[in-house]
């Protein structure tokens, strides 16, 4: 894979029983270090990941690839540049490989998309439900969803609505709302119907909050 927004391979192989891979070096922090109340990022810059990361994971899918494991810990941003880059597709599926098998839960429990966790085959909208508990996440500090054990926590993912996100962080502009809640729906179909369409409307919020 070849984007500004995803981290650049350079080589993979095996050297004396000891596997290895070739990357790029990059600036900047996981986005892990962004998610607790008292470290979130100015809004300006959670509207920049979002943009950068929809459009990684649109130009992913064209390459017929779905990444599995989008999560905070998976991105390294660079707040200094505001470049952001997808790293970790270690669990990605190729979607036209007809050996990609169903019945497997592979990722994150808590980014998880609700056909993920039921083990069936995802495609790149799944992709698109975890960059919104990613973003959910950045924006407010909290989790969309979450539960006292694995069961309880897939149970809200697949039957739950995740809390108004305006609730936890009133400052937020109404079209934070409808992009959230479209990102995190149940229905793959009534999602984005691909990154780009997430990064424009994720960008359109950005000038209306900056009005």
């Amino acid at each position: 894979l070849s984007h500004p927004n995803i981290v650049t391979i350079y080589d993979v192989g095996e050297e004396h029983d000891l596997a290895y891979i070739a990357r790029d070096y990059i600036q900047g922090d996981s986005l892990d270090q962004h998610i607790r109340n008292g470290e979130l990022l100015p809004l300006e810059d959670v509207f920049t990941i979002g943009i950068q990361v929809a459009e990684a994971l649109d130009y992913a899918y064209e390459q017929n690839v779905v990444h599995r494991d989008v999560k905070p810990g998976n991105s390294i941003y660079d707040q200094e540049k505001g470049q952001l880059k997808v790293t970790d597709f270690g669990i990605a599926c190729l979607t036209d490989n007809s050996r990609t098998r169903t019945g497997t839960v592979l990722g994150s429990p808590f980014y998880m998309s609700p056909e993920q966790i039921a083990g069936k085959k995802v495609d790149g909208r799944s992709d698109l439900f975890s960059l919104g508990v990613t973003l959910y996440q950045l924006f407010t500090g909290s989790l969309p969803f979450e539960g006292d054990s694995l069961t309880s926590l897939m149970y809200q993912i697949t039957n739950e609505k995740p809390k108004a996100i305006r609730k936890l962080r009133s400052e937020l502009p109404t079209c934070v709302t409808r992009l959230i809640n479209k990102a995190l729906e149940k229905n793959p179909d009534k999602r984005y119907a691909d990154g780009q369409t997430m990064a424009d409307a994720i960008r359109r919020c950005a000038e209306q909050w900056e009005e």
